[in-house]
């Protein structure tokens, strides 16, 4: 199974329209922002403008009633700006912090929060991990306390994308201490309530123009109509749930930004001349991309397989959690063969491929790390119980 055989002429069309976008509207930015810190507050307004953050959400609360793939296509183009930063930062608003709002949220808070997320007047960041509790989110130990008609929260988030401006947090919680996956609880935190503040933005090795930040919770007072879903303790099955979009996310933005350097290589090989020739006439070096497009070809087949059997109502958790780390691990590879083209200039923070370097290596952590997806693809296989 190949991408053209679930990708539609219509699918192709926003491939194109979100391609023009980012050629228009980010590529000529991405160096400013990155220097910056910071990409600005706009993309994701304009996101919502054109209408690429409810591509797969309901047209009830203002997304485009489309499907997975649609979402998807999205991710990976906006991963060819040259900047992976924004289309991480992006992909929190669509696939992390929004499907189990969307899924499990009353309608009121999708009227609140889903629809302003979908047209980028309010920006989400999905607040689970701990400074001590990452992957194994039934050890988190920010706690909720039901007090009337509110819930107190007390406790801390580290690495949240998105942190030093989001609006509101879809956000973990233990509301019965104890009982491990079973007390766990999501709410919709608005970051503008009393005890919500962030404690320090971070200092990271790569995706340097999207913000993470650790944020404090201290006594915030949360309203009970923000608990998502109907009773407390379903948040652990919500966010298993939640991951899987997360992690075929994952791989659409490795596709994307892997696409965009081995590109960037291809034409500084052929552009660049050593020995009285062109680097890509040297075999080495033509052989070695030749390897980082087959590889990302492969990916890509895998990714689009099991996004085709989502879309045929399969739940390949395996499946989702080898297109994840398969990509991410061939990004990786990929981005180091083409900052070894470049050789010494390939070094240098002014040039594009040494971003692409940094930036990939996060997609081997977030959303679950190569080893936790390998667990996952051991207990799915039978290989361990």
């Amino acid at each position: 199974m190949t991408s053209h055989a679930i990708l539609t002429d219509e699918h192709e069309a926003l491939r194109g329209s979100v391609r023009r976008f980012v050629d228009a509207e980010l590529r000529p930015h991405v160096d400013e922002w990155e220097d910056a810190g910071m990409f600005p507050d706009e993309v994701f307004r304009r996101c919502g403008e054109l209408g690429f953050l409810g591509l797969h959400y309901d047209e009830r609360w203002g997304g485009s009633g489309g499907d997975l793939a649609a979402s998807l296509v999205f991710v990976e183009e906006l991963g060819r700006c040259g900047c992976g930063a924004i289309s991480m930062a992006v992909a929190v608003q669509t696939h992390m912090c929004t499907p189990a709002l969307a899924e499990f949220g009353s309608d009121d808070l999708r009227e609140r929060y889903l629809r302003p997320a979908i047209a980028g007047a309010k920006i989400g960041a999905i607040a689970l991990t701990e400074p001590d509790a990452g992957s194994d989110v039934a050890r988190i130990t920010t706690r909720a306390v039901r007090d009337g008609d509110t819930w107190v929260l007390n406790g801390r988030k580290m690495f949240i994308t998105n942190g030093t401006r989001a609006h509101f947090l879809t956000l973990a919680a233990q509301t019965e201490p104890g009982a491990c996956h079973r007390g766990v609880t999501l709410f919709v935190v608005d970051t503008g309530l009393l005890g919500v503040s962030v404690s320090r933005k971070l200092d990271k090795l790569g995706m340097r123009a999207s913000d993470t930040a650790e944020i404090a919770l201290d006594d915030v007072r949360v309203p009970a109509a923000n608990l998502i879903g109907p009773e407390p303790g379903q948040g652990f099955a919500q966010l298993s749930w939640q991951l899987q979009y997360e992690r075929l996310s994952g791989a659409a933005q490795s596709l994307g930004q892997a696409d965009e350097v081995l590109a960037r290589t291809i034409e500084y090989a052929k552009r660049r001349r050593a020995f009285g020739r062109a680097l890509a006439d040297n075999q080495v070096i033509a052989h070695n991309l030749a390897d980082a497009a087959t590889e990302l070809a492969a990916a890509r087949a895998l990714t689009y397989d099991t996004i085709w059997r989502v879309q045929h109502g399969e739940y390949p958790v395996a499946e989702i959690s080898m297109a994840k780390k398969y990509a991410a691990q061939m990004q990786n590879r990929l981005a180091d063969a083409c900052l070894q083209v470049f050789g010494g200039y390939g070094y240098l923070n002014e040039e594009p491929v040494s971003r692409a370097w940094r930036d990939a290596r996060l997609q081997r952590i977030g959303a679950g790390t190569d080893e936790i997806m390998n667990e996952i693809i051991a207990k799915r296989l039978g290989i361990r119980g």
